[in-house]
């Protein structure tokens, strides 16, 4: 601290006698002590200023008894030599009392061992697919709340000025009594909704990142109203119940699914809104959708319908070409249960990632979770990762031999798959194709009946994808290779052959939710009749 900062606080005679006192007192203790440091009561107020105090030593000259003090520091070698001292000594005496701190910590630690036994120590096992997803695999499920919201994508695809005037449109075209609701991320509330208060759904945390919602008594009973207009094949009793119960969520779901088949787009799309609207606003505060860390379990009846309404939500965005926003809410769902997948989004996020060209996230999605999911079994992801590899070459002008060498295994792994894709994107192989056996009508009749309609399913919903001249060029090109391999006594061609036997004995009941929810016809056409599997299970 300063002299002037000293006679602020005790006037010019104070200073001046208390100065001239202490460095009495520093000359005679220099003698004494031999270079040690003399307390300075101005330590408290400020240490920096209390050191350079400190460090005037016995070399000084006396100070005579004037009105004015001056005061010499030693020289700035000195000073250094001294804060390097004081810092070691520090040092030596933070490590010694870290030292003893562990020591007593560890002795402790024993003492309680042999007490109760040693506790085992738990490493992460990466063959074992039962467990968790790895904090890797967790990062890809990471949500943006910016890319939830589908009018974001299409100002970026048609414009700002497009978007507001179509939305300025439809305020005025639905004018009447408007209800102000609270701002969510999952959806944008509409003024025309009715109001929403306490109708009976909460959410619990359970613990461990793990989440439940739960139904009151009054919810309960209205649900089994709802059954009750369901058995009674009348959409009108849905239509009585919503009036009461306007936020009722099984009642959107099914009354949507009605306006679907009623090709009335628009309100099917509104109501699944409306429902994940109501949802969001009775999340637990603890529940975040962005982390990837919150799990929902399926097997619970109260948690499906956010399951289905989520998926149905993204096939209605997607049908409005925001495939960016698709892919997000893919993601969401995926983390909400990434081990069970109850909904197999597994066999649909590879086309949201082409369409929204996120090619580098499904390629590290592939490498990431291959060892724990399998996902080079799964017909989609072994077509779509060489086309993904392709378009990524293609961009950074690099060698496309990766690409070509996946390609070609998918193709001897999956070979009846090649002739509905050329099929639905309208394109008539030549003879030596059509003709040679390991791609014609006998290989489509001899997979097994689970991947048939893995097959169905992609073909119906990727075609899209393969329609390019340059990529139905760049297939052209490997399906020749492959046939020449073939010829040439290919050993993989046996082996897939014969793993696809083992591999595709039963159609999972994931799978059998896919399809019925994504309703693909080529697909639905494929399914054996199954009476125990409906919106609810």
């Amino acid at each position: 601290m300063s002299s002037r900062a000293l006679r602020k606080l005790h006037g010019n005679d104070d200073l001046v006698t208390m100065v001239t006192e202490e460095h009495e007192e520093d000359k005679e203790d220099d003698y004494v002590q031999d270079g040690k440091n003399v307390f300075n009561p101005f330590d408290v107020l400020n240490e920096d200023a209390g050191d350079d105090i400190l460090e005037d030593k016995g070399d000084e000259p006396d100070v005579p008894e004037t009105d004015t003090v001056v005061v010499k520091h030693k020289s700035e070698t000195a000073k250094k030599r001294k804060k390097k001292k004081k810092k070691s000594n520090k040092a030596l005496l933070g490590s010694n009392k870290e030292n003893c701190d562990e020591d007593e910590i560890d002795a402790s630690l024993r003492e309680v061992n042999e007490l109760l036994g040693e506790t085992p120590v738990y490493k992460t096992d990466p063959d074992n697919t039962d467990k968790e997803a790895t904090w890797q695999m967790r990062a890809l499920l990471n949500v943006e709340h910016k890319h939830l919201n589908p009018e974001n994508e299409m100002k970026r695809i048609f414009g700002s000025q497009v978007v507001q005037a179509e939305q300025s449109r439809r305020r005025d075209r639905g004018r009447g009594r408007q209800v102000r609701h609270r701002a969510t991320w999952l959806t944008k509330p509409k003024d025309s909704w009715p109001p929403i208060g306490k109708f009976g759904i909460s959410m619990s945390n359970e613990g461990n990142g793990r989440f439940n919602f739960e139904h009151s008594k009054e919810y309960q009973r209205v649900e089994f109203l709802f059954y009750d207009a369901v058995e009674s094949f009348n959409p009108q009793n849905i239509m009585n119940i919503l009036n009461g119960h306007p936020y009722h969520i099984d009642c959107l779901i099914q009354l949507s699914e009605i306006c679907r088949m009623g090709e009335d787009v628009q309100m099917a799309t509104e109501l699944i809104e409306r429902a994940l609207y109501c949802f969001e606003l009775n999340f637990h505060p603890l529940f975040s959708m962005t982390s990837g860390n919150c799990r929902l379990d399926y097997r619970r009846p109260e948690n499906r319908a956010f399951f289905l309404a989520l998926f149905r939500h993204i096939l209605f965005v997607g049908q409005k070409g925001c495939y960016k926003t698709s892919l997000e809410f893919c993601k969401l769902i995926l983390s909400l249960d990434p081990d069970n997948d109850p909904l197999a989004i597994l066999l649909m996020v590879d086309f949201y990632a082409l369409r929204c060209e996120q090619f580098s996230f499904l390629i590290r999605m592939y490498h990431e979770w291959e060892a724990h999911k399998n996902l080079s079994q799964l017909p989609n992801f072994a077509m779509s990762i060489p086309l993904a590899m392709y378009h990524e070459a293609m961009q950074q002008k690099s060698s496309l031999e990766h690409a070509d060498k996946m390609l070609q295994n998918s193709l001897l792994a999956f070979p009846g798959l090649l002739m509905p894709l050329l099929e639905k994107c309208s394109i008539t192989p030549d003879k030596e194709v059509s003709s040679h056996m390991f791609f014609g009508t006998e290989t489509q009749l001899s997979q097994p009946d689970a991947l048939k309609q893995l097959v169905a399913l992609y073909a119906g919903r990727c075609w899209h994808c393969w329609k390019a001249a340059d990529v139905m060029t760049w297939l052209e090109c490997n399906v020749r290779q492959v046939i020449t391999r073939v010829s040439q006594g290919e050993p993989l061609a046996e082996e897939y052959r014969n793993k696809a036997k083992v591999r595709y004995k039963g159609t999972p009941r994931n799978v059998y939710r896919h399809i019925i929810l994504s309703e693909i016809k080529d697909a639905t056409a494929s399914m054996p009749p199954v009476s125990n599997i409906g919106n609810h299970d």
